[in-house]
């Protein structure tokens, strides 16, 4: 049936109406895409000048700060220098072989390892069994904990003077205790006998960092959830089985971290067996920072200073690279891991 003028001049409108509700058609304008690009390109440049803003002061004091005098001393090693200028005498890598073939170096690096072993067998031991404890409800465990890291504390000048005067032999607390107790034949020159020495040493080193390790235990402890304990009581698990397979491999972290820095720290102990010994007698309670210290400030071998003082950084940095890829790998690898997955 034909249609009249009104109905067709409706149905024009209508297919006109609809034509404009339509979303116009994406532009093809190459001008377009070129803006779009511009766009994103100044977005990314934005952001990497925001990186390198924030990175550029780091870097540049780690450059100043540690490169640097890495390089330099890297650099002194490879001459025989009394540190005045115009006396360098370039001799290449003899300091070197001279550190190898020498007895003291040698020693350093033999009760450097038994201080190592000792550390990590009886001070980080004795420091877990303080955390341990004093995670328990006793009354008055945060007086406890306080008076434990108290010596964290105190420098390590003041605790190398004050025990220095603990282990005199003629009137030092060590010995009166010992005598009082009736124990007057285990009296000794602690400081002053080859023999004592190093173990000496050992307890002050003790006493000085394990408030340290203990709160860093403490943490970990606290962090671990009471639920996972509870279960394994429930279980049936004694309070020896609970620590063994479940408070202990659940501290491995914080334990392997603590196995690190102890390492670390006793590579580079100076200051406090300095202050209390100056490495004497005879050596006995040298550390390779001691004997660098001895003949680059005492006999102004700068040259053979610096060939141990590189020697010490490539001892720490090949230990910290095996450490890291072979104990520390795991750990590293769930951190990047939880990091990733929060992206």
């Amino acid at each position: 049936m034909p249609q009249s003028a009104s109905e067709s001049l409706g149905v024009a409108r209508g297919a006109g109406e609809t034509r404009a509700a339509r979303p116009p058609a994406p532009s093809s304008n190459p001008s377009s895409a070129g803006n779009e690009r511009s766009g994103a390109f100044r977005r990314n440049l934005s952001r990497w000048v925001t990186i390198i803003s924030f990175l550029t002061p780091a870097l540049l004091l780690f450059g100043v700060l540690v490169l640097v005098p890495i390089g330099l001393g890297a650099y002194t090693s490879l001459f025989d220098w009394n540190g005045f200028p115009g006396t360098e005498k370039f001799i290449g890598l003899d300091n070197f072989r001279r550190l190898i073939n020498d007895e003291v170096f040698r020693g350093d690096l033999w009760r450097g390892f038994v201080l190592i072993v000792l550390s990590v067998t009886v001070q980080l031991p004795f420091a877990l069994a303080l955390a341990l404890l004093l995670n328990q409800p006793l009354r008055g465990r945060a007086i406890y904990r306080v008076m434990f890291f108290a010596p964290y504390v105190l420098s390590e000048v003041i605790t190398a003077v004050l025990f220095s005067m603990v282990l005199s032999p003629n009137y030092g607390l060590a010995n009166e205790v010992l005598r009082f107790v009736g124990l007057e034949g285990l009296a000794a020159e602690w400081l002053a006998d080859t023999s004592t020495v190093l173990y000496a040493v050992f307890v002050v080193i003790t006493w000085k960092y394990f408030g340290f390790y203990m709160i860093l235990f403490l943490a970990a402890r606290q962090s671990i959830p009471a639920e996972i304990i509870e279960a394994a009581a429930v279980d049936g698990a004694s309070a020896w089985k609970t620590f063994w397979h479940v408070t202990l491999p659940l501290l491995g972290p914080t334990i392997r971290i603590a196995i690190f820095l102890s390492i670390i720290g006793t590579i580079q102990l100076f200051d406090l067996v300095w202050v209390l010994t100056g490495g004497g007698p005879v050596n006995a309670s040298e550390t390779m920072a001691i004997t660098m210290y001895r003949y680059g400030f005492k006999s102004y071998e700068v040259g053979y200073a610096s060939a141990i003082s590189i020697a010490m950084f490539m001892i720490s940095l090949v230990f910290a690279l095996l450490y890291q890829r072979f104990v520390l790998r795991r750990d590293t690898e769930g951190a990047v891991t939880a990091i990733g997955g929060k992206r």
